[in-house]
């Protein structure tokens, strides 16, 4: 695949909308870790960058474009961390919604789901044991 400094290098990049993009990215730095990597106008657009390869695309409301309405849950954006417990601490300390709560699940992964100021829900996950997925019930298709 071709570089492009105007984009991630990431396969898939999530976009989200937020009401104040400018908020979202100082939000989301501070209670989950994000870096900008770019800044798009004054509040059109930022591309954060997550972990080692990561990225997430905040765009503003504009036409049909709008953030989670309250009571929905259309998607939830996963993100792999080194340390579930401290990374669900701080975003506790700076303000997300804790929707569940740290647990170890059979699968291999501790993970905690938190819902954002604007209502995004992301899923926290910290790899703790390579587990096959039929010990507990997943039938792997493709390796990697």
């Amino acid at each position: 695949m071709r570089t492009n400094r105007s984009i991630p290098s990431a396969t898939i990049i999530p976009v989200l909308i937020y009401p104040d993009v400018r908020e979202a990215v100082e939000w989301l730095g501070r209670a989950f870790g994000f870096v900008e990597r770019l800044k798009i106008g004054d509040n059109h657009r930022s591309q954060l960058k997550v972990g080692q390869d990561g990225a997430v695309i905040i765009g503003d409301i504009r036409g049909d474009r709008r953030p989670p309405r309250a009571g929905e849950i259309t998607h939830s954006v996963v993100v792999r961390v080194e340390d579930a417990k401290a990374h669900c601490d701080q975003a506790r300390a700076n303000g997300a919604r804790i929707v569940d709560e740290l647990t170890d699940h059979v699968y291999g992964e501790r993970q905690y789901t938190a819902e954002d100021f604007a209502g995004h829900q992301w899923t926290f996950s910290e790899t703790r044991a390579d587990v096959n997925p039929s010990d507990w019930g997943g039938e792997l298709k493709l390796q990697g």
